[in-house]
């Protein structure tokens, strides 16, 4: 199996510090948790952003920053979200993408969120893939139900080149896939050949998502933005302390870790690039 790839999702667009008194906010919090993060073994830093009064927000300003306060102090692949908060429009979403972060995510449908509705009709999906294709960037395909991998395949008949092809499977949303036992094998299984794929447990389910990803040869997704929690009632005193659980896991099971260039090979990525004056 390939080493373990790590992807940190410190932030997210739902925590406040009411909850999660350590949450990085602004542009050099966020490169310290990143920091701190590579140091015990990510390799991506999936990246959403505050504004001034912590709230969410897709303003592009906000991304240069933390971006630029990434890279200075790390060599971590970045990659930003296009899915924001469900309020957000689709120009609010995509206009980030002209800082070209090594990967973004891509929803490929729409699916219940909590109380709300994650909007990712087919048109969307399909600007938002080009888009970044025609800027170099790599999607990762998040999938919170099984007929996303299906609107991935179409996708990628339709429009897709020869960009390495990898998958999140998100499981534990309210309202979309839950985190049963069989669901990472399952949707694992059905997943196109040569494709590489992490998984992401949300909340308590976390630990045992992570635990199918890293037995299947998958890689893992955590951090402030899934998981609240590090143990019942105990909340998580960082992100780092998230990673240091999954990196533990994956020695126990006699995985090694994967470095960021190991990482970087894995998805096809080449050094970070892209400018930050855009």
């Amino acid at each position: 199996m390939d080493p373990l790839i790590i992807t940190i999702a410190g932030i997210g667009a739902e925590l406040t510090r009411d909850k999660q008194p350590n949450l990085p906010l602004t542009a050099d919090e966020i490169a310290a948790d990143a920091a701190q993060c590579a140091d015990a073994g990510a390799s991506i830093y999936h990246l959403h952003v505050r504004a001034a009064d912590g709230t969410p927000t897709m303003d592009v300003g906000a991304f240069r920053a933390a971006l630029g306060a990434i890279r200075a102090r790390t060599e971590l692949i970045v990659q930003f979200t296009s899915g924001g908060a469900v309020t957000d429009t689709e120009d609010a979403r995509i206009a980030p993408l002209e800082l070209q972060p090594d990967m973004a995510s891509l929803t490929t449908g729409s699916v219940n969120f909590g109380d709300e509705v994650f909007h990712n009709p087919a048109p969307l999906v399909e600007r938002f893939y080009v888009r970044m294709r025609s800027l170099g960037i790599v999607p990762e395909f998040e999938i919170f139900e099984p007929g996303m991998i299906g609107n991935a395949e179409r996708l990628l008949r339709d429009h897709g080149d020869d960009h390495h092809r990898h998958f999140d499977l998100v499981l534990g949303v309210p309202g979309a896939m839950p985190a049963w036992p069989d669901a990472v094998p399952f949707l694992a299984a059905h997943l196109p050949e040569g494709a590489s794929w992490s998984a992401t447990g949300i909340g308590r389910s976390y630990v045992q998502v992570g635990q199918d990803a890293i037995r299947l040869g998958g890689h893992v997704r955590t951090g402030f933005e899934d998981v609240l929690y590090y143990e019942a009632r105990e909340v998580a005193t960082s992100n780092r302390q998230l990673v240091e659980r999954i990196a533990g896991m994956a020695r126990d099971a006699g995985r090694p870790v994967a470095t960021v260039a190991q990482a970087r090979e894995i998805l096809g990525l080449e050094a970070h690039r892209g400018t930050l004056g855009a």
